[in-house]
């Protein structure tokens, strides 16, 4: 039960940091969306939320 919640919890971490650096990136340019931030900021939000629940449910079977 260990490797599955490591590797899930790594692929959460991955998507956060994907999402954070598009949202990094959109406001970057130049003709920037309000509305895609706004998605973008969300999505982040969920994703650190399910995140750090895995890490938690990996820290929880590993004691």
């Amino acid at each position: 039960m260990q490797a599955p919640l490591y590797y899930l919890s790594t692929i959460a971490v991955l998507a956060v940091l994907t999402v954070l650096l598009m949202g990094l990136w959109n406001l970057m340019r130049k003709n920037r969306s309000s509305n895609l931030s706004q998605k973008l900021m969300r999505w982040r939000v969920g994703l650190q939320f399910l995140a750090i629940l895995l890490i938690i449910g990996y820290l929880l079977v590993k004691a």
